[in-house]
């Protein structure tokens, strides 16, 4: 060998020879593998070869079709894929079904983002599948790139139709056999969303709130005087309350006392004034008065007492009276000791007004979905509330009824997409009664409830984990809440004219901010609690409420826009049968209707009212309408002309209206070819 050559080291070692690459270069070489295991179909593969065992099903928890995967995403479906695979080298057949929740207000929101708010509520929600669609392909495809197998090539989604069609035949069941009801609850509300938001859409911020002291006057002196033991009373007497959102002080209806507090009939050069008498000294000071006790009594003496609204000799709109109602959550650790109570506005308010007898079409909810008073309400009219807070200030000041006015700083909730307040606000809702119906959910023996039936059916399918099992299991043992009163049952769906709008339901909303959400500041001024809308303290703790809500003349409303065409009724009643292979004709997504439903008395209205038309203008072709419909029956003030509202309205009613869990579109899935698909095992229903 020549001294000039080089020498060739490589060929002086025993090296293996490996067919992979010494880079990895996994960027480039794995969407190669997931290409190649799609192609080959593995996933089906493997069922064949798992074909007879013993079954595993993961039941997905749908993410939602609004973009981007995040690493939330990537952990969820990691682990859920190991699980899977797992369960699959064990031997069994495991399957897994992916699928992805089309529906909500986010995907709205995108919309008005792109589009505008002016969209028909047609195009709103032909865009909004459009969007979901996009979604579900862009996250699919990333979801594939993390390896995981599942049945891709027929996900589940909450918008195709034949889920959508079981749904409303489990609806139309549990409606016939007197389930369903109407009822009223108060919920948190964002006016710039206008709609009602659940728990975990709020977010809590420091806001500086104006409190203020205001007097109730003593319609019945001698009552009162009786109450304390006294033979008369030398001077007009006044009940006093504390709140932070004196926009609420229109909407009084009762005051609330706690049954052990001790409270003190103080005279001063103001009147004889009703306090806590552990707030007597405090009161007396920020009102600038001297004063002396006159007398005392506890809380459950003075239960029924009436006292004239703030505003009795200024409008004669308010010239009604407030009773007094006993309730646990009225404490005499700050403020006067004594609640205002306006029960469209806090849902302790709602449950304490309800229990003592308050029917739901009595409560005043003068406040509009976009956050203004009605306009025809007596004397704000039309006003925002928080702009009204000086106006109704003045206007207490005026009749001789404020005592004082303040400024505090205190977390207030908020909603986590717009950064604005939030209140709480009744809102009309749909019910399902576990303890009564007709009783058609039979065992061999007897009737039974839908609750029995429901916790039979969770205690014999076995493939509830444990812990799901439980926590169903809890859910639907527990009972109703306070101020539940069985309505009226609905009879057989019998349609009587179309009606022509529809509010939006609120999602579900318990009062108790759970683990970890804590409101900053010590005692019920330096917070707000959940359960109410101005300040007050409120108990944690679940508080369902439900009653029904009736139309005038024995009408009942009823979501079912699609149940005709889930069933077609001939004229005469019977059911009419629909030619196999094909599907629901209609034109693409038309706009949802309104049912009334007569009770089951069998009492016909001899001519129906017509509801009212949709809030906003965008959910009914551009045509104007006011900015929010009144609930039937509720007094406050009739809607008024908000076209030019800053704030939009209810967002196009069925884009997320949820029946029983899901949500509900009208048109067949695209991929089903002319033909309705099987639902997936997730969607099986026990009752069915």
């Amino acid at each position: 060998m020549s001294q000039d050559a080089p020498t060739d080291y490589r060929q002086t070692l025993n090296l293996p020879d490996t067919p992979f690459p010494m880079r990895g270069d996994l960027p480039k070489r794995e969407p190669g593998w997931v290409q190649e295991w799609e192609d080959k179909g593995i996933y089906h593969r493997l069922r064949a070869a798992r074909a007879g065992r013993e079954k595993f099903i993961l039941h997905d928890g749908p993410p939602y079709a609004n973009g981007q995967i995040h690493i939330g995403h990537a952990v969820n479906k990691v682990l859920k894929d190991m699980i899977v695979k797992a369960r699959q080298l064990k031997g069994l057949d495991a399957h897994y079904v992916p699928g992805w929740d089309c529906h909500g207000l986010p995907i709205e929101n995108q919309i008005e983002k792109e589009y505008g708010r002016k969209l028909s509520r047609d195009d709103m929600q032909a865009k909004g599948r459009a969007y979901a669609t996009e979604q579900i392909a862009s996250q699919m495809k990333d979801f594939k790139r993390l390896g995981v197998l599942g049945e891709w090539d027929n996900p589940y989604k909450t918008m195709n139709f034949a889920n959508e069609a079981g749904e409303l035949r489990l609806f139309k069941r549990l409606i016939e056999r007197g389930f369903v009801y109407r009822g009223l609850k108060p919920v948190y509300w964002c006016f710039d969303c206008g709609s009602a938001l659940a728990e975990a859409e709020i977010e809590y911020q420091d806001r500086k709130s104006t409190t203020v002291d205001v007097a109730f006057k003593a319609h019945d002196p001698a009552a009162l005087a009786a109450a304390f033991g006294l033979e008369q009373l030398d001077k007009p007497a006044y009940v006093v309350i504390w709140t932070t959102t004196a926009w609420t002080i229109p909407a009084n209806q009762a005051l609330n006392l706690g049954p052990h507090i001790e409270y003190a009939l103080v005279d001063t050069e103001r009147g004889l004034l009703l306090l806590a008498k552990a707030r007597v000294a405090d009161c007396l000071q920020r009102y600038g008065l001297q004063g002396e006790i006159v007398a005392t009594a506890m809380g459950d003496k003075l239960g029924g007492l009436t006292f004239e609204h703030p505003l009795h000799d200024v409008d004669a709109a308010y010239r009604r009276l407030a009773p007094v109602y006993l309730a646990d959550y009225a404490t005499d650790t700050d403020g006067t000791g004594i609640v205002h109570s306006a029960p469209a506005y806090g849902v302790e308010d709602f449950n304490s007004c309800v229990a003592h007898g308050l029917k739901h079409a009595d409560i005043l909810n003068p406040v509009q979905g976009g956050g203004s008073y009605a306009s025809d309400f007596a004397l704000f009219g039309g006003l925002d509330i928080w702009k009204a807070q000086p106006v109704i200030t003045e206007q207490l000041q005026t009749a001789g009824r404020l005592l004082a006015s303040g400024r505090l700083d205190h977390s207030y909730p908020h909603c986590w997409r717009h950064k604005s307040p939030v209140i709480y606000r009744a809102a009309s809702q749909w019910f399902v009664r576990m303890d009564e119906g007709e009783g058609v959910f039979t065992s061999d023996k007897a009737p039974e409830t839908l609750r029995t039936t429901a916790l039979r059916a969770i205690e014999q399918t076995a493939f509830y984990p444990p812990s799901g099992q439980a926590r169903l299991r809890d859910m639907i043992a527990g009972p109703p809440g306070l101020g539940h009163q069985p309505p009226a049952r609905l009879g057989r769906a019998h349609p009587l004219l179309p009606a022509q709008g529809n509010r939006r339901a609120a999602p579900a909303h318990h009062g108790d901010p759970g683990p970890g959400r804590r409101h900053r500041g010590k005692g019920r001024h330096r917070s707000l609690e959940p359960g109410d809308g101005r300040g007050h303290h409120r108990p944690r703790g679940r508080q369902a409420l439900h009653q029904e809500q009736r139309h005038p003349g024995g009408v009942v409303r009823l979501r079912l826009d699609l149940l005709a065409r889930a069933v077609r009724h001939a004229p005469g009643g019977a059911p009419r049968k629909r030619p196999r292979g094909r599907h629901v004709p209609g034109r693409p997504r038309p706009a949802p209707r309104l049912v009334p439903f007569l009770a089951a008395a069998g009492q016909r209205h001899p001519r129906p009212r017509a509801l009212p038309q949709p809030a906003h203008a965008r959910l009914h072709g551009g045509r104007p309408g006011p900015q929010d419909e009144q609930e039937p029956g509720q007094r406050g003030g009739a809607p008024g002309d908000q076209r030019k509202a800053r704030r939009r309205d209810h967002p196009p009613v069925g884009g997320r209206q949820r029946l029983l869990g899901r949500h509900r579109h009208r048109r067949e899935d695209p991929g089903a070819r002319g033909r309705q698909l099987p639902p997936h095992p997730q969607h099986a229903c026990a009752f069915c």
